[in-house]
């Protein structure tokens, strides 16, 4: 079994190197934090957008990857601690537990309750502060240096595509957990299989008064759980395509036409899905939005809806598209609209600012400009947008950073 997989390089593109899912945010909050110098992950969040990191190889304990300065060709280490037999022996007793966990790691999800609960059982999977350790063949003394940043921001691209990817870094390819799963004698108990006593009660149940007929206490339990036990709960149904729809028999409604009724059905699945699987996995359902904001989020999810959503609201769209794409509701609010925060927490950010550059920094509200034609709006969640003037507009440029030293202003 191959424990070495190599991932091909990403081309140059204007890409958030924070992570889109909340475990790639965390690999790179660990990466971050043990930083020094805010100006070496700076340039390397500009060296994994621009292309110039290689063909990254990750194993058991390690990532690897070359990267392409002007100057020359470094070579980029990152080494994190495997997890022991034991650890995994209790790691998969955590997926064991629930059906669903298994399920959401291969649809390409880590379930905030299998993190905890392995960490509750002794295994931390996700590194923290320390954790990782950067090492390169240039001649800086920071750590990381600009070119492991690069690689470890890249990686959290690979853990958005796969959680996997971590697994395998923590000791365990995919073929080999699902193996060990595949053997193991556990069963799921939280979502209703049961075991030991309680299984065998539920059998005996099954056995007596109320088999028979079909009914009752006694046929739930021999369907396997106990009288009173949840059932397992369904598996997430597999992610819809447009070409798995079936609309085309059906009329769309006055004024929207034959091309964008698909688009809006499969907008309602993925929808129902991300419902199901937050309620499943036991995260906070998606947010409910107004009519603004879920125009925006259909143009910025749907370009080909852009024209119709405009010519319906009658308005400019492209300033919260890319709000949206950047920050979600969150970043439309702070383009459209300004709000008070803590005192404290601008001032903080405005010294943090003055003592890292000699541009003047001035506070209004919720916004921080700095110099003429750059701004930092912090959102309700506590992130800061970076701004840019464009022809005479302020245009979000990237997506928010908890830090405002961090944001790609």
């Amino acid at each position: 079994m191959n424990d070495v997989q190599g991932f091909p390089a990403f081309a140059r593109q204007q890409r958030s190197t924070r992570g889109r899912s909340w475990w790639a945010r965390a690999w790179v909050q660990a990466m971050e934090d043990t930083s020094l110098d805010t100006d070496q992950l700076r340039k390397g969040r500009r060296y994994a957008n621009s292309g110039q990191v290689g063909t990254i190889t990750v194993s058991p304990g390690r990532i690897a990857a070359s990267v392409y300065a002007p100057e020359d060709t470094y070579e980029s280490v990152v080494h994190v601690d495997e997890l022991s037999a034991d650890d995994w022996r209790r790691f998969n007793e955590q997926i064991a537990a629930r059906s669903g966990h298994i399920a959401a790691l291969l649809d390409g999800e880590m379930p905030h309750d299998l993190v905890e609960a392995a960490g509750d059982a002794g295994v931390t999977l996700l590194p923290g502060i320390g954790d990782l350790d950067p090492s390169c063949t240039c001649d800086a003394w920071e750590l990381p240096c600009q070119h492991a940043a690069a690689l470890c921001y890249q990686v959290a691209w690979l853990l958005d595509a796969d959680p996997f990817v971590l697994l395998l870094l923590r000791g365990r390819t995919r073929e080999s957990l699902l193996d060990d799963l595949q053997r193991s004698p556990s069963k799921p108990t939280e979502a209703g299989a049961g075991s030991g006593a309680g299984s065998r009660a539920g059998a005996e149940a099954g056995s007596g008064a109320g088999h028979g007929d079909g009914s009752g206490a006694g046929s739930w339990a021999g369907d396997g759980a106990a009288p009173g036990e949840v059932p397992e709960p369904p598996e997430l149904p597999d992610k819809v395509r447009l070409e798995d729809l079936a609309v085309t028999g059906i009329e769309p409604p006055e004024g929207v036409g034959p091309a964008v009724l698909p688009l809006l059905v499969l907008d309602a699945a993925r929808r129902a899905r991300n419902l199901l699987s937050a309620l499943l996995h036991g995260r906070p359902v998606p947010a409910t939005l107004d009519e603004w904001q879920d125009t925006i989020r259909l143009a910025a999810d749907f370009p080909e809806l852009t024209r119709p959503l405009a010519e319906a609201t009658s308005k400019d769209l492209a300033p919260g598209i890319q709000a949206w794409r950047y920050g979600g509701a969150p970043g439309l609010d702070v383009l459209e609209h300004t709000w008070t925060p803590n005192a404290a927490d601008l001032n903080r950010a405005r010294a943090e600012l003055l003592a890292a550059d000699e541009l003047a920094v001035t506070a209004t509200a919720n916004r921080l400009t700095l110099g003429a034609d750059t701004q930092l709006r912090l959102d309700r969640v506590g992130r800061w947008h970076p701004y840019r003037l464009v022809d005479g507009s302020w245009t979000p440029v990237a997506p928010p950073s908890n830090d405002p030293l961090l944001a790609e202003w």
